[in-house]
């Protein structure tokens, strides 16, 4: 089984005395995520908030080792700032962003280090034709590079809409967050070849607050328990699981990826 376990992003203030010792410098945080505390894998986030360039991603994947691979997430403007009209019914044609965003990805192609693309789209990305079509038009310009996509509306929490991820070739992406009206349940299920989880915590201080308020959580020894079996089972179904947790504030996602790998290890 190829399970590989990480984190939703390595480089936090945060985490320096929690995870990263004192003094060390920022440029050597991803050789310590990998060498110090044992992980083979990182999802890359800035990428949502600023455009990746082949310059940043080849410096990241310089700094890691041959058997290191990455998840690198979708710019906004390919799963956030969509529409140009209110009522969101008319959709912009961003094809110039999906270059610019496919481009980049080539130091980490070229190495054989590139796992797949993260779609995550917000909770008013709702079920609906135009939406559909989109995820389709998504699928046809990220070309040969794998896609997951990550729904944060429950109106996505059906059958068919499995089904179509699947008829498309596109990942589904397993979350486990606060269990709250209208966000996505935990759905341990596979549309390709690779699984994907990804755990944001189940802190229910979710909306209006900061960021690192949402993600503030740590999971118990208890609630990580509970996730085995059913990556073990994703596993059994998959080439490739990817695990990541999104609970970043104060180090919490390090702390429960290792202990989370551990786990998996003693389960044989």
């Amino acid at each position: 089984m190829d399970i590989r376990i990480g984190t939703s992003g390595f480089s936090f203030d945060d985490w320096v005395g929690p995870i990263y010792p004192k003094g060390l410098k920022k440029q050597d945080w991803l050789k310590f995520y990998e060498s110090d505390l044992g992980f083979k894998t990182v999802e890359i986030n800035y990428t949502y908030y600023a455009m990746p360039t082949v310059k940043t991603l080849s410096s990241m994947n310089s700094k890691t080792t041959d058997d290191f691979s990455f998840v690198v997430k979708a710019h906004r403007s390919m799963t956030h700032d969509l529409w140009s009209d209110k009522k969101r019914e008319v959709m912009v044609d961003n094809a110039e962003v999906f270059k610019r965003f496919n481009a980049s990805l080539s130091p980490l192609k070229d190495d054989g280090k590139l796992i797949c693309v993260l779609a995550q789209f917000p909770y008013f990305f709702q079920n609906n034709n135009i939406n559909l079509d989109y995820l389709k038009r998504f699928k046809e310009r990220m070309g040969d590079t794998p896609t997951i996509i990550e729904f944060r509306n429950r109106d996505w929490h059906t059958k068919q809409s499995v089904d179509f991820l699947k008829e498309n070739d596109l990942g589904y992406c397993v979350v486990d967050e606060p269990k709250i009206k209208g966000l996505m349940p935990f759905n341990p299920v596979a549309t390709t070849d690779i699984s994907y989880v990804r755990l944001h915590g189940r802190n229910k201080r979710w909306y209006n607050v900061p960021i690192e308020v949402r993600y503030d959580y740590l999971y118990s020894n208890d609630e990580l328990t509970e996730f085995l079996d059913d990556i073990v089972n994703l596993a059994l179904k998959s080439t490739t699981t990817m695990v990541f947790f999104n609970n970043c504030h104060a180090g919490s996602a390090a702390k429960n990826a290792i202990e989370l790998a551990k786990m998996l290890l003693e389960e044989g």
